[in-house]
């Protein structure tokens, strides 16, 4: 069945997740999407804050796929697909994902990618997926100037807020109805993943530090790297960063 958006836009919001996750329990159907201006507490991967004040586009949307729970982070996978096809279209540049749910810009961070889903018996009841989307707004002050970006910084321009929302939920519902259909967006995204092919460096919690060559994902979304003794990790959460 197609997507049928849904769309509530709000100025301010705690958190779109926080919205999104309460009318999911009071049985919201799938294609619910609330869009803030901005979160006074945005979330991020593992339980991270996440800055976002105006100027960004920050969004959270309700799925109900059918699936098993191991399909879940191909719905991350699209997502982050969706956006690069936002940006593409509105902004004329072109993101790369980076494992496991950002999105890269010459080599900074544009955005993030929070999934989190409810199950039943390895089967999926629901996905609430949260996008903050780095748009107008500049970073000048250390330590952000040096590791984030935005559409404004990279095209010297502003960017319509409304726009880009809307070509997001188009790109979303195309690969949302290509998905149910039975094409995964695996290899669409494991093409352009960094840091596929590149030596890196992983702290997992709880573990010691990993190092090695980042050689595929899985269609899971596992990262697999061999480590300078050949043996393989597969690396489902962590930070991962590129060494020399």
């Amino acid at each position: 069945m197609p997507l049928h958006p849904v769309v509530i836009r709000l100025n301010s919001v705690d958190s779109t997740q926080t919205w999104v996750r309460t009318w999911a329990h009071m049985s919201a159907r799938e294609g619910l999407i609330v869009i803030a201006r901005e979160q006074t507490a945005g979330r991020g991967r593992l339980t991270r804050s996440w800055r976002s004040p105006p100027g960004g586009l920050y969004l959270s949307l309700l799925l109900r796929p059918h699936i098993p729970l191991i399909q879940a982070s191909q719905l991350t996978m699209l997502v982050s697909l969706a956006a690069i096809t936002a940006c593409q279209n509105i902004a004329g540049v072109t993101p790369r994902p980076k494992w496991p749910n950002d999105l890269l810009l010459a080599g900074k961070k544009l955005a993030g990618v929070l999934t989190e889903i409810e199950y039943s018996d390895q089967w999926l009841r629901h996905a609430i997926i949260g996008i903050g989307l780095n748009v107008n707004m500049r970073f000048d002050e250390p330590p952000l100037a040096a590791i984030a970006t935005s559409l404004q910084i990279a095209t010297g321009a502003s960017h319509d807020l409304d726009a880009l929302a809307d070509a997001f939920i188009r790109a979303l519902s195309d690969r949302y109805d290509a998905f149910l259909a039975g094409a995964s967006p695996h290899q669409d995204w494991a093409r352009q993943l960094e840091p596929l092919g590149k030596r890196v460096e992983v702290q997992q919690p709880g573990q010691p530090l990993l190092q090695g060559l980042a050689e595929d994902v899985t269609p899971e979304g596992a990262l697999r790297i061999r480590d300078d003794a050949g043996k393989m990790h597969v690396i489902w959460a962590g930070d991962v960063k590129p060494i020399a």
